[in-house]
């Protein structure tokens, strides 16, 4: 049997930012800007505010949206495809569950109230398995559960379009659209891609 080998699967981004970025510093830099005095758990407010037993953080990284969503009582899995920042995230928290697997292909054989993608995951992901992604992130949504996207918004990167046909061709009914993690007021500027959406999208009962 071939081994399974992650970092054949990573994309031409995430090759780029991994050879540019000091991943100490990366998993640091959060822990840093709390002892600042800034709030870096936007996401998970935004995500404890659909009231979730459940979470599936897909894309993880170094695991800090799904610990402090575990610290706040929900059974939360983390999945990422580089062993690098996994190994970080089970250093932080040995006792939560995290996988690791393309997103693309992953298949968790359960639903989850919540499935969310924080960080920039899509944009980071090879353009032709981005569809591909939704789809299966949306195959772990419970029926009336949520996908929650977050994606910064740039020339080359998903558009709010892209993000509203493949959630809708996996299933998902749009329910929320904003600029930010704290709900901002989103307004679409098609022809200057630019700033930061989130977006939830439902999945339908019946």
């Amino acid at each position: 049997m071939t081994r399974f080998d992650p970092r054949e699967r990573f994309s031409a981004a995430w090759r780029s930012f991994r050879a540019t970025t000091d991943l100490d510093e990366y998993d640091t830099r959060w822990d840093r800007m709390a002892a600042e005095g800034h709030d870096v758990h936007g996401e998970a407010d935004f995500v404890m505010s659909f009231a979730p037993d459940t979470v599936l953080d897909a894309g993880c990284g170094t695991g800090r949206v799904a610990i402090e969503l575990a610290r706040r009582g929900v059974a939360v899995v983390g999945v990422d495809l580089d062993p690098d920042l996994l190994e970080r995230a089970r250093r932080r928290a040995p006792d939560l569950e995290w996988v690791m697997a393309d997103l693309a292909e992953v298949d968790l054989r359960r639903e989850f109230d919540v499935v969310v993608m924080a960080g920039n995951v899509l944009p980071f992901a090879d353009p032709v398995h981005r569809a591909g992604i939704v789809a299966a992130m949306a195959r772990h949504v419970r029926v009336d559960g949520v996908l929650v996207v977050g994606s910064t918004l740039a020339p080359g990167w998903p558009t709010v379009d892209d993000l509203e046909r493949w959630c809708s061709g996996a299933g998902l009914v749009a329910a929320e659209r904003h600029a930010g993690w704290q709900r901002e007021p989103f307004v679409d500027r098609p022809d200057e891609p630019t700033g930061y959406v989130v977006t939830v999208h439902r999945r339908p009962v019946g």
